[in-house]
């Protein structure tokens, strides 16, 4: 396996590594961010066995001990299994998570204390802006939230709009299709009676940029991309009603 490194949007690198044996024969993707700053934030730390080849994609951009901030979206083992290992690698850094997720779970499994936001809170890391917003249960996990980086309307939106295969890191073409079908596939979307609001809270937002965990990122019209996916999970919602 190897970590394929782009520039995504201003300052803002995605780290790709692509693992075949996850849903094959197209294989997944597994992206993590790097957001460039006076204080510089990783968001996702990916898992455990991915963390050497993760800290060598990290370290072609910037010193691995430069990093400031760890974030992620929710407690999941892609999302925040090396967590303990960046902390580590980088003394000064310090998980950044909404206050009930630190609250639940992040407070225990950190081996330093997270700094908790509160709902809409920015995260100023020195030319970037970094709001947090709560998304609880979307796309899954209680604690779930997702950060809006405000200087370059960049979403770090996790889970949402997850597809299969290997493409390219960035793109204008349609995500919300792919991203349709892998749901069909995986089933990994919470339907709960709240679930479309929030994704149409987010589209609202009107991000320039979609940074997808699982897939390529979007370039373009991200609230059309958010739109189409809170459409599909209401009727699916209605089905199971």
């Amino acid at each position: 396996m190897q970590t394929q490194i782009s520039e995504i949007a201003a300052g803002v690198y995605r780290l790709s590594t692509w693992v075949a044996q996850v849903a094959p024969p197209a294989g997944f993707t597994f992206n993590q961010f790097l957001i460039d700053g006076e204080e510089p934030m990783l968001f996702h730390c990916g898992q455990r066995r991915l963390f050497p080849l993760l800290a060598e994609a990290v370290g072609r951009v910037m010193p691995v001990e430069r990093l400031r901030w760890i974030g992620f979206g929710h407690v999941e083992a892609d999302e925040c299994g090396a967590m303990n290992q960046w902390l580590a690698a980088a003394p000064q850094a310090q998980v950044v998570h909404g206050a009930l997720g630190c609250e639940v779970s992040i407070n225990d499994y950190a081996d330093r204390p997270p700094r908790p936001l509160a709902e809409g809170e920015v995260l100023d890391i020195g030319g970037r802006r970094m709001r947090w917003i709560t998304t609880p249960h979307v796309p899954h996990g209680w604690e779930a939230g997702v950060f809006f980086e405000e200087t370059t309307k960049t979403l770090f939106c996790g889970d949402l709009l997850t597809h299969v295969g290997d493409g390219p890191p960035l793109t204008d073409d349609d995500v919300l299709g792919p991203a349709l079908e892998a749901e069909r596939m995986f089933r990994a979307m919470t339907l709960a009676p709240g679930t479309a609001a929030i994704l149409r809270g987010l589209a609202e937002l009107k991000p320039a940029t979609l940074a997808i965990m699982h897939g390529s990122s979007l370039r373009g019209d991200g609230a059309a991309a958010l739109e189409g996916l809170a459409s599909f999970c209401e009727r699916e919602a209605r089905e199971l009603a």
